[in-house]
C-alpha cells in the first residue's frame, strides 16, 4: 500500500509512533523515525526492514532547532511522501496547581514544534505537488479533561492546525488529516489503578482498550491513496466512547 513512498514519524521509539512505524515499513514504506532517544532495537529493527528504517535524535522541546533539523532530513530523504506528527508529552494536574513552565512545554512540544515540522515538510510536499501531513490528536482535544488542561489545549490547537493547513494547501495536492485516539493501552494507562481502569472502560461501547496497533491503521488510511479525496478530517479511534 505505501511502497516506494517515505515517512517521517515523530515520537516513533514507542507506544503509538513506533505501531506506526511498523506498520508502515510493513506496507513497504521508507521510514525515518524522530525521538529523544532510539529504540534499543533500532539495528536489529532496521536489517529487518532491509534498511528502510533510520532514525533522527531530537529534542522537538528545543524550538530554535527544529525546523533546521528537519530542513536537514527533507534534505536527507529527498522529500517525504508522508509526515505523522505523533510526539507528544504530558504533565498532569488541575490547572489551579499547574505552573506556567509545564503549560508551556507542553504546548511548545505537542503543538508548536509540529507546526514547525509541518510547515518545514510541506514546503516540500508543495513544490512536488503531492504528499499526506497526519496528526495524533486526542479526543481531549475535542471533548477536554480535567486534571490535563495543557494537554487537551495542545491537541485541541492541533486539530485547529490541521484543519487551517489542509485549507492552505489542498490546491496543491497536499491532504492534511488526523486522528484523535481515545482510552489506548499504554505503559501510562496499565499503571493506572483497576478501579480507574475499569470505570474507564465502562464508558466505552467496545468494552476494551484501544491498541496501538488500531490506531496505527487509521493513520494508514490516511496516508495511503485509498484517502485521496479526505482532508482536513479529524477521525476519533475511541471504541465509541464518545458516541
Amino acid at each position: 500500500m505505501l511502497n516506494n513512498k517515505k515517512a517521517l514519524v515523530t515520537g516513533a521509539s514507542r507506544g503509538i509512533g513506533r505501531a506506526i512505524s511498523d506498520l508502515f515499513l510493513a506496507q513497504g514504506a521508507e521510514v525515518w523515525g524522530l525521538g529523544t532517544k532510539a529504540p534499543a532495537d533500532l539495528e536489529e529493527r532496521s536489517a529487518k526492514s532491509g534498511g528502510k528504517l533510520h532514525w533522527i535524535s531530537a529534542d522537538l522541546g528545543d524550538l530554535p532547532s527544529v525546523e533546521g533539523l528537519i530542513d536537514e532530513a527533507v534534505a536527507a530523504a529527498e522529500g517525504f511522501d508522508i509526515l505523522v506528527n505523533n510526539a507528544g508529552i504530558t504533565k498532569d494536574t488541575l490547572s489551579f496547581r499547574m505552573s506556567l513552565e509545564d503549560f508551556q512545554k507542553v504546548l511548545d512540544v505537542n503543538l508548536t514544534a509540529a507546526f514547525l515540522i509541518a510547515r518545514t515538510v510541506a514546503r516540500d510536499m508543495i513544490r512536488r505537488r503531492k504528499g499526506s501531513l497526519i496528526n495524533i490528536a486526542s479526543v481531549v482535544g475535542l471533548h477536554g479533561n480535567g486534571g490535563q488542561a495543557n494537554y487537551a489545549a495542545s491537541k485541541a490547537g492541533l486539530i485547529g492546525l490541521t484543519k487551517s493547513l489542509a485549507q492552505e494547501v489542498a490546491s496543491r495536492g497536499v491532504r492534511v488529516n488526523a486522528v484523535a485516539p481515545g482510552f489506548i493501552a499504554s505503559d501510562m494507562t496499565n499503571a493506572m489503578p483497576a478501579p480507574a481502569r475499569e470505570k474507564m472502560l465502562d464508558h466505552i461501547p467496545l468494552k476494551r482498550a484501544g491498541t496501538p496497533e488500531d490506531v496505527a491503521q487509521g493513520v494508514l488510511f490516511f496516508a495511503s491513496d485509498r484517502s485521496s479525496y479526505i482532508t482536513g478530517q479529524i477521525l476519533p479511534i475511541d471504541g465509541g466512547m464518545f458516541i
